[in-house]
C-alpha cells in the first residue's frame, strides 16, 4: 500500500519522493503534527500524503525501525501501562486475521484496508486508545478525538488501573468492521 501511495503522490504532483523527503527535512518542523500542517498548506497535500512524507522524513514510521524496539520504546518509564496494551491487543487481535499492527514512533496504529484505531501511551499513566468511528455521539468514556489525533474521530483514557470493558471492545470492533 506504502509504495502506490508513493508512486501516486510523485504522479500526482511532479515531484519525486526524495523531493518530498527533502522539503520535509529543510522545512525546519520537527513535531509530526507541524510538519503535516506545513505540508498541507504550503504544498496543498492531502492528509494522508503529508503524513506519509512527514513519517518518512522523521523515520518515525514502522519500515524505520524494528517494531518490537518501537513499543518498547514507547513504553519506556511507562510500564505500568505496557499490561493493559498487551491486553488491547490480544483482544483486538481476536477480530480477524486480517487486523494489521503498524507500530510508529509514538503510537500503533490498527488497520483492517485502513487504520481503525491506535494504541498510544500519552503520559505515564495514561494510555490513549483513538477510535474511528464516524457519526458516532461521544457517550461516557468515548470522547470526540479533537486535536489529539486526527486520524481518529474519538478516544478513551485509561489509567493502568482501569479494565478493558465490553464497550471499549465492542467500539473497537464496530470501528474495525467499518474499516473494510
Amino acid at each position: 500500500m506504502e509504495n502506490t501511495m508513493i508512486k501516486n503522490l510523485e504522479e500526482n504532483t511532479g515531484k519525486k519522493f526524495e523531493e518530498w523527503l527533502s522539503i520535509a527535512s529543510k522545512s525546519g518542523f520537527e513535531k509530526h503534527g507541524e510538519l503535516i500542517k506545513f505540508l498541507k498548506t504550503e504544498y496543498g497535500l492531502t492528509h494522508g500524503y503529508a503524513n506519509l512524507v512527514a513519517h518518512k522524513a522523521r523515520q518515525s514510521d514502522a519500515e524505520s525501525a524494528e517494531d518490537a524496539d518501537l513499543i518498547k520504546d514507547q513504553y519506556v518509564g511507562k510500564e505500568t501501562l505496557k499490561p493493559l496494551y498487551d491486553q488491547l491487543i490480544s483482544e483486538i487481535q481476536k477480530f480477524g486475521k486480517d487486523v494489521e499492527l503498524a507500530p510508529k514512533r509514538a503510537y500503533v496504529s490498527l488497520r483492517r484496508k485502513k487504520q481503525f484505531g491506535l494504541i498510544q501511551p500519552s503520559t505515564k499513566t495514561r494510555l490513549d486508545v483513538g477510535i474511528n468511528l464516524k457519526g458516532v455521539e461521544p457517550k461516557d468514556k468515548l470522547e470526540k478525538a479533537g486535536s489529539w489525533n486526527t486520524m481518529v474521530s474519538h478516544r478513551v483514557k485509561l489509567s493502568a488501573d482501569d479494565k478493558i470493558d465490553s464497550d471499549l471492545i465492542s467500539w473497537l470492533k464496530a470501528a474495525y468492521e467499518g474499516a473494510s
